[in-house]
């Protein structure tokens, strides 16, 4: 068998943000995880759809960047990122 190569392999203290809250049209369990990794940015989980994205400000910006990381309509997009904007 080879020898495995690591690209890394780090332990970090992260802050982890639990909040699920109902929008107009759709519930949001959400976990944000808040690490020096990411150069600022936030890795934002949706735990319903299992998917996930590292947002930062400019990320939200940016136009149906929401939609298409979290597989949601136009609505949704617009109440998450609502929320988003709040907290990143």
């Amino acid at each position: 068998m080879s020898e495995r190569f690591f690209l890394y392999d780090e332990t970090e203290e992260t802050r982890t943000r639990f909040v699920s809250f109902m929008g107009e049209s759709n519930r949001f369990d959400l976990a944000i995880i808040e690490s020096s990794r990411y150069y600022g940015k936030q890795l934002v989980l949706d735990i319903q759809s299992n998917r996930f994205a590292i947002l930062g400000q400019d990320d939200l910006e940016e136009p149906h960047y929401i939609e298409e990381a979290f597989n949601l309509s136009n609505e949704e997009a617009t109440e998450l990122t609502s929320f988003l904007f709040e907290i990143v």
